[in-house]
């Protein structure tokens, strides 16, 4: 079993580093095997509506988000961390996550996911909120923590004084655990979910 964790940060050892390095390791402990992918320092454009993907199975623009595609595929949990710029995500990674996710071929149902804000002080929330909407329209179950996944530093390092942050981090790490290991454990008692054929209603015809 394994977790793939992408750093939206463009700072490699920043606060979101520490709130990640808390997740992987108690996974660890957990028997879930872990990577990490920092991408916030990558140039990373946004999708071009082109519809290459939904011929091809991939992106157009051949660059680390076809890489991460494949690593997503084999991956049964998919943690998303991000600093919080004016209350939202670093816009690296919402560009990466738009073409991540539309592009990507693969069913995502009952991949587990979870993700994460760090900030100084305010819009981890939204943040956090803006994130979440990934997974919930993937039919991917979000992990709950024992707060909201947020964990607070400005300065590099300050994160590991935010103890609250840190313990729910732990917390995050050991839901995502127990939920890929019971997911994996229905999969085979009752198999995935029944589809229907998917439906859509546009609003101007």
């Amino acid at each position: 079993m394994k977790v793939l964790l992408i750093n939206g940060s463009p700072r490699k050892e920043g606060n979101t580093s520490i709130a990640l390095k808390e997740v992987s390791d108690e996974l660890n402990r957990a028997g879930i095997e872990t990577e990490t992918i920092q991408i916030g320092m990558q140039v990373i454009r946004g999708c071009l509506a082109c519809g290459y993907c939904h011929k091809n199975g991939k992106c157009v623009i051949d660059d680390i988000v076809n890489k991460i595609s494949e690593k997503f595929k084999e991956a049964d949990g998919l943690v998303i961390a991000s600093p919080v710029y004016y209350a939202s995500a670093n816009g690296t990674l919402i560009s990466f996550l738009d073409r991540l996710f539309y592009s990507s071929p693969f069913d995502k149902t009952m991949k587990v996911g979870a993700s994460i804000a760090v900030c100084r002080r305010g819009g981890a929330s939204a943040t956090f909120d803006e994130l979440n909407k990934f997974f919930t329209i993937s039919n991917m179950p979000v992990v709950s923590s024992q707060y909201w996944n947020s964990l607070h530093g400005r300065n590099v390092g300050e994160a590991k004084e935010d103890l609250e942050g840190l313990q729910t981090m732990r917390t995050l790490a050991r839901n995502m655990a127990f939920l890929i290991k019971a997911i994996d454990d229905a999969k085979d008692k009752y198999g995935l979910p029944e589809k229907e054929k998917h439906v859509m209603t546009n609003f101007v015809r």
